[in-house]
């Protein structure tokens, strides 16, 4: 008999997983992870672990199945909490969720499973696993869209490796968000009507400011609006030696200077803010509502425009380094020189979007169709062919 450890979260979508793996004969095993202890920045009554931790027990007794709780939490700050500081310093906006699926669930709790002696790891994201040999007989595993449109989760998991994908198991994948409620239901497993988490993978709902100052302090700077017919955006555009100048010119974001625009504003510290952000400005007189079109932590400046039209938002192309570019199916990774038409998101639930893969020396350009709004530096860009994830990167 297989041996299946599911990472019981305490939410309905993990105790279905559980519940079908043990229909379908598995030995099944469920672990909470605890990943974090500091309970201050937290918004305690939106998503308690201790709430949580309880729930998946009473899920797991009720499965019959055994269960206990592993501390994550030196690793998940090493890996995830120091990492989201330093990035938000830089200017950058990380995306803790792929990251945590990455470092932690994919690799550190992976294996914890293994250790007990598991055959696979099972967890409850909307997305699929189908798996084939090529010609050269090597088993090659996809990773795809998950068959609920509104729940699609393969965009948290777009950093995983085959060697990850061979070891894990999606249940739910073939199934909508009503169904799994459904099996739940039928079951009278505790979580059947519990809400969705929402916040950071395994801490909970946070309050991003309270969390950051934990590390980065408050630091008084001004906010300046930049106006909507700035000249640099009506500028004729440069005759291009070659396609990699053109893609170089479309990837490089504007750099704004105080004189752009005029001051309308304070801040408490420009890594608090991410490009595209509209709360939080505390402006008002304006005809439209201000959006950040981009922070300079250096000078300690955030530049705004009026209305989510506005020109400083948008770009066509962006740039992943070859560092930060990665290939679930490494047998189709991009030659020096070689393009591939695609379909692309920047951020979870972006309805995908046409564009074309260029590999250059120094890494990937991802030129798209049409100009994408709030490209941020730190996010992460996948790429897909059909249903299929293929590979994704950290935008430059």
């Amino acid at each position: 008999m297989k041996k299946v450890v599911v990472g019981l979260s305490g939410g309905v979508d993990s105790s279905v997983t559980a519940y079908l793996l043990k229909e379908q004969g598995y030995e099944v095993i469920g672990l909470f992870m605890k990943n974090w202890h500091d309970d201050t920045v937290t918004i305690s009554n939106e998503c308690p672990w201790l709430e949580d931790s309880n729930d998946a027990l009473i899920v797991a007794e009720k499965l019959g199945i055994p269960f206990q709780t592993v501390d994550l939490s030196v690793e998940y700050k090493e890996r995830i909490v120091d990492y989201m500081f330093n990035e938000y310093e830089k200017g950058r906006t990380p995306n803790p969720d792929v990251l945590c699926n990455r470092e932690i669930k994919f690799d550190v709790f992976m294996k914890i499973a293994m250790q007990l002696g598991a055959d696979y790891v099972a967890t409850g994201h909307y997305c699929r696993k189908t798996s084939f040999v090529n010609e050269e007989g090597v088993e090659i595993h996809q990773l795809l869209a998950g068959k609920d449109d509104n729940k699609d989760q393969s965009y948290f998991l777009c950093q995983l490796s085959q060697d990850q994908l061979a070891k894990t198991l999606f249940p739910i994948g073939d199934l909508l968000k009503p169904e799994v409620r459904k099996i739940a239901a039928e079951n009278d497993l505790i979580t059947a009507d519990k809400k969705d988490s929402q916040g950071l993978c395994f801490i909970g709902k946070v309050r991003l400011p309270d969390f950051l100052q934990q590390k980065l302090k408050p630091k008084q700077g001004v906010i300046v609006e930049v106006p909507f017919a700035l000249e640099q955006y009506n500028t004729a555009l440069p005759e291009f030696i070659n396609k990699e100048a053109e893609l170089h010119y479309y990837a490089t974001k504007p750099v704004y200077n105080i004189e752009d625009g005029k001051v309308v504003g304070e801040h408490q510290g420009a890594h608090y803010f991410t490009k595209g952000q509209r709360k939080g400005l505390a402006v008002g007189g304006t005809k439209e509502p201000l959006f950040v079109i981009e922070t300079d932590v250096h000078d300690n400046v955030i530049y705004t425009g009026q209305g989510k039209d506005h020109p400083g938002l948008y770009r066509r192309t962006l740039f992943v380094t070859n560092e930060e570019l990665h290939w679930v199916r490494k047998d189709m990774a991009l030659e020096v020189g070689k393009t591939m038409p695609v379909m692309a998101r920047i951020r979870y639930r972006q309805t995908l979007q046409k564009a074309t893969l260029h590999k250059v020396d120094a890494g990937l350009y991802v030129d798209f169709e049409e100009k994408q709004s709030a490209m941020a530096e730190g996010q992460f860009v996948s790429w897909h062919i059909g249903d299929e994830l293929i590979g994704s990167g950290v935008i430059s």
